[in-house]
C-alpha cells in the first residue's frame, strides 16, 4: 500500500523538487566588484598559513602516493 501510494505521488508530480535558479546570500549582499578583487592565496587559505606540519603531510601524501605508484608499475 505504501509503494502504491508513493508511486501514485510520483507520477502525479506532488514532488516537484527544488527551485530551478538557487540564490546565493553572499552573491546577493556584496556587489560583483568584491568578487573579483578577491585573490585566492593557496598559502594563507581561510585566514590560516600553512605551517610546517601541514607542509609535511603534504610531503607525506606524495610520497606515499609516489610509492603506490612505484609498486604498481613495478
Amino acid at each position: 500500500a505504501d509503494c502504491d501510494q508513493l508511486g501514485f505521488n510520483l507520477r502525479s508530480n506532488i514532488f516537484q523538487g527544488g527551485p530551478l535558479k538557487s540564490r546565493s546570500l553572499m552573491k546577493d549582499s556584496y556587489t560583483p566588484d568584491i568578487f573579483q578583487k578577491a585573490i585566492r592565496d593557496p598559502k594563507n587559505w581561510h585566514g590560516r598559513r600553512t605551517d610546517e606540519l601541514g607542509k609535511w603531510h603534504q610531503k607525506n601524501a606524495l610520497n606515499l602516493n609516489l610509492q603506490k605508484a612505484l609498486e604498481d608499475k613495478y
